[in-house]
């Protein structure tokens, strides 16, 4: 683990559970934590305990972040189960406490019957990000892949409705990258950033979400990579 912490292509430290497979919170977290901070490394913590557990372990890891400054908006807690367990009150002084230490969450909407609590910890400041665990979405049978469709499922569950929700509902499948933001300025794309883009049949981004516009090409670091040619877009 020493050896392949060091290399290049790795970007972050992982981490399964600390206490069902390791039986400790404190020591697979420290040693996560160090191997991270030797070798600037990000940190990714795949946490599906509920209960005591998965919030001791949250609450474990916001410490270490706000004692390592260099951690900060470079560590990410997937799937975080437990919170969408936590009554309201508990649950807001969670979200204020991840906002602190910017530490980040990496979820799905929905996971079987339960519904993250995105928005709380969006208005906390929490950085959140929806993914697909594999196509079908954390071993269910659901889901194609598309994230857009994940983007469109958000603003059902959430209630998301005006064209201003559902175009803000976009971050969800973008990483976070919205084209304008909450008061009408231009903040992507601008001279520099990363040239990975989809092209979607679309007049705006509320179109995008609200219809799971078809993708008609895709360009990744200024290379196109697929181009529908029977698109007339």
């Amino acid at each position: 683990m020493e050896e392949v912490a060091k290399w290049e292509q790795v970007d972050f430290i992982g981490g399964l559970d600390p206490f069902s497979i390791d039986g400790s919170i404190e020591k697979p977290m420290d040693l996560t934590v160090r191997l991270a901070l030797d070798n600037n490394k990000g940190i990714d913590i795949h946490l599906h305990e509920g209960g005591e557990s998965g919030v001791k372990t949250m609450e474990y890891l916001i410490d270490k972040a706000l004692e390592n400054p260099a951690l900060q908006g470079r560590t990410f807690i997937s799937h975080a189960f437990a919170l969408g367990y936590l009554p309201k009150k508990d649950l807001e002084h969670m979200a204020e406490r991840l906002a602190e230490a910017k530490v980040g969450i990496c979820s799905s909407v929905p996971f079987r019957n339960m519904l993250m609590p995105f928005r709380e910890l969006k208005k906390a400041g929490v950085e959140v990000f929806v993914g697909n665990d594999n196509v079908q979405d954390h071993w269910g049978t659901f889901g194609s892949g598309n994230m857009l469709q994940k983007a469109n499922l958000a603003a059902q569950l959430y209630g998301y409705e005006t064209e201003f929700e559902l175009s803000r509902c976009l971050r969800y499948a973008t990483n976070g990258k919205i084209p304008l933001d909450d008061h009408g300025n231009s903040v992507w794309p601008k001279v520099g950033d990363d040239a990975s883009l989809l092209f979607v049949d679309a007049s705006c981004s509320a179109e995008a979400v609200s219809r799971i516009s078809t993708v008609h090409g895709l360009i990744h670091q200024g290379n196109l990579v697929k181009w529908n040619n029977s698109s007339q877009a």
